[in-house]
């Protein structure tokens, strides 16, 4: 991290279809794909002691995936800014003065 300036890489943009993971939990319905958010909790909030995301993507596309999680999946999406969706998403920062 020496000299003048460094570069802050963002991870790789995926579309949605390719970064989650289902969620599964004894307590979900199985006719239900949800999507696995974090900490036990699925993208829609719904909460289950022991989640954990599956070895499945989760496919937004599919008839039985949760609304809820499609919605609040095409809300992260969203955020990421078009112009940082490439592999080359990097921003040269330059050091502030004693950093």
């Amino acid at each position: 991290m020496g000299g003048e300036s460094f570069e802050i890489a963002r991870p790789p943009y995926l579309p949605m279809e390719m970064r989650g993971e289902r969620a599964v939990a004894d307590g979900l319905p199985a006719d239900v794909s949800h999507a696995f958010g974090v900490f036990d909790e699925t993208l829609c909030g719904i909460q289950e002691d022991g989640m954990s995301p599956s070895d499945h993507l989760w496919l937004p596309e599919r008839e039985n995936a949760c609304g809820a999680c499609r919605e609040a999946a095409a809300v992260i999406d969203e955020r990421r800014p078009q112009d940082m969706r490439g592999e080359e998403a990097r921003l040269s920062v330059a050091r502030r003065p004693g950093a």
